[in-house]
């Protein structure tokens, strides 16, 4: 190996230790280009500094090493879990990396008098039982809208619940017993709630015998209107049972089906839950070239198991492998100790893990042979806008800003980002728009311009194009606020406004001092392009102002007068009974309230009757 760095391994590898534990490499800008764990730190570094080192990939990484730090480790479960957990802060070019570290989520029945049933995705730990994990939150909120169909068990928060003085929508529509108000006894509710823990185990059978004997139970005693709804919560509960997933006898398991394709790869998921396959989700790791699929299954393992789903302490008991790995015994220990059971990893098997491997390895393939086929199109697309605009250089980040309001209240702008593999959703960014005239679109966009380019430096990422979605209004809005700032470069400036109709493939694009129009045919893939980033900037813009929209709607109009917090505010709802009750008291009987004084009730009577 080539002697020529700054580095002296000699006199580093002399007082290094023989112990375990971790190490990591640092480039000539002091970055952590690899981390690594090991046995035997001082045999496993000198390793790398033989003259007989094969790998292209080891080569090209010593050549950059200026610099390497040792961690000592107990033992090699906490050098696994140090390296896992130093792989995820510095994301080393030179190691395997998914770049997901998102928790999954899980449906939650909360440990309270009166159970809630609803979704936890990472965060504070809940008391109550947890089901899943489940492969995206759209599954969670599937399931949930099914058992508020087979359920009537609360799914509203706390805060709600506390403070009903009568039920709500959901109990007229018989998805709630609403026990806020007793409509329901504590033995009903707690019986729903078993009920509703069993078919999340996948006990659907159970449950329907268990209906069965209280309706014939109900029958007996002349309770027909009782018996008539246990009759029905069978009948969609058998209907439910029918239209269900894929069965079969594993009642937990994840299986992991892999393709690779040169230097890409592809993990697929499998989730298997109470003999259901609850869903599936791919992975697309970062692999440096002369990577081993050992070596990317393993760090799979450790990158998406450790500190992620034992955080929530539901690991798979079962977990299928594609291959054998070298690390097989060691992980599967310091996975079991770490969430108190024993968890196996499976290489060799059959019958119907077998089967569900082969799916998962041809969901692999699929998924990656699909986003090659996707980040080709879509590198077409760049390239014919590149060639629309006659660009000198090839177009590398696209911006597209648009906004959202209704009767100009809870204005959003958003900014989404897209490069030539298409949306870069970890720099989309919303805006919330204030100190503006009411309705003021150009105002706006103003705003959200300044928010984004106001304090941009050389170092910045800086895009190509900005596309506004918008007429000549928006887009000479935004002329002048880039005239007026001094940018290490200005972006090219095209405005999308929609045609007569509004109908897609009738756009036409302004462009940014000339004011020319350019009208595409409908099946350019240019236009193609500016379609889906304008349409995607539009439905990141409502999305956000629907959710401040939500926010505002259950914000109480106690909330803003001045003395009153929390608990005084829950004392005047329990106390009158909701908040038109508050509303309509008068000063004398605001001032019964616990905790209210005649002053304050007199503020309050006064901030709720001033318009």
């Amino acid at each position: 190996m080539s002697e020529s760095n700054d580095f002296d391994y000699h006199a580093f590898l002399k007082v290094t230790t023989e112990q375990n534990g971790v190490y990591r490499m640092y480039d000539a800008n002091s970055t952590v280009i690899y981390v690594g764990k090991a046995k035997n730190l001082k045999k496993r570094l000198s390793s790398y500094f033989r003259k007989d080192v094969g790998s292209t990939k080891t080569r090209a990484l010593v050549a950059q090493i200026r610099a390497i730090d040792v961690t000592v480790t107990h033992t090699e479960g906490e050098a696994l879990i140090l390296e896992n957990n130093y792989i995820k802060k510095y994301l080393p070019k030179y190691n395997i990396l998914l770049r997901d570290d998102k928790s999954y989520p899980y449906i939650l029945i909360t440990d309270h008098q009166h159970p809630k049933l609803g979704a936890h995705r990472g965060g504070k730990k809940i008391k109550g039982d947890y089901f899943g994990p489940f492969p995206s939150a759209g599954a969670v909120w599937e399931s949930l809208r099914l058992m508020q169909r087979l359920f009537p068990i609360r799914q509203c928060e706390d805060s709600y619940y506390r403070a009903r003085s009568r039920p709500c929508l959901q109990y007229q529509l018989k998805r709630c017993s609403a026990p806020c108000v007793g409509k329901v006894s504590d033995d009903e509710y707690s019986e729903q709630v078993k009920l509703a823990k069993l078919f999340l185990r996948g006990k659907n059978d159970q449950v329907i015998e268990n209906l069965v004997g209280k309706m014939e139970q109900a029958s007996e005693k002349l309770q027909f209107e009782q018996a008539a709804s246990y009759r029905d919560q069978i009948a969609t509960l058998r209907k439910v049972q029918q239209q269900q997933f894929v069965s079969g006898m594993t009642a937990e398991l994840d299986v992991l089906g892999f393709y690779r394709l040169k230097n890409q790869a592809c993990i697929h998921q499998l989730f298997v839950r109470d003999q259901k396959i609850l869903g599936s989700k791919s992975y697309f790791p970062s692999i440096p070239a002369d990577t081993e699929d050992t070596d990317i299954i393993e760090a799979f393992i450790s990158q998406n198991y450790l500190g992620q789903s034992v955080e929530q302490g539901n690991i798979a008991k079962e977990i299928v492998l594609p291959m054998t790995i070298p690390d097989k015994q060691q992980l599967q220990s310091l996975l079991s100790s770490e969430v108190g059971y024993d968890v196996k990893l499976l290489s060799n098997v059959r019958t119907e893990r077998k089967k569900y491997l082969a799916l998962a390895s041809t969901n692999a393939e699929t998924a990656l042979r699909v986003k090659n086929s996707h980040k080709e199109s879509m590198q077409a697309r760049f390239e014919q806008l590149n060639a629309l605009f006659d660009l000198s250089t090839p177009i590398e980040r696209i911006e597209c800003f648009d906004i959202s309001h209704t009767m100009g209240q809870q204005t959003i702008a958003s900014c989404v980002v897209f490069n030539p593999e298409g949306p870069l959703k970890s720099d989309y960014r919303r805006y919330n728009v204030h100190g503006i005239t009411p309705g003021d679109d150009y105002a706006a966009m103003s705003f959200a311009l300044k928010k984004r380019y106001g304090k941009l430096t050389a170092e910045d990422k800086f895009p190509d194009i900005v596309f506004i979605d918008g007429g000549k209004g928006q887009l000479g809005r935004a002329e002048q606020f880039f005239n007026e700032l001094e940018l290490p470069k200005t972006p090219l400036l095209v405005g999308v406004a929609k045609g007569e109709s509004r109908k897609p493939g009738l756009e036409t694009l302004i462009m940014a001092g000339s004011h020319q129009l350019i009208s595409l045919e409908p099946t350019s893939s240019a236009l193609h392009l500016v379609q889906h980033i304008r349409d995607e900037s539009h439905r990141f813009a409502i999305a956000g102002h629907r959710a401040k929209r939500a926010k505002v709607a259950k914000k109480s109009s106690l909330e803003d007068i001045p003395g009153i917090g929390p608990k005084r505010r829950q004392a005047m709802l329990k106390y009158l009974g909701g908040l038109q009750e508050v509303k309509k008291a008068s000063v004398e009987e605001l001032a019964k309230v616990p905790g209210v004084s005649l002053e304050l009730a007199k503020n309050i009577f006064e901030s709720l009757h001033d318009n």
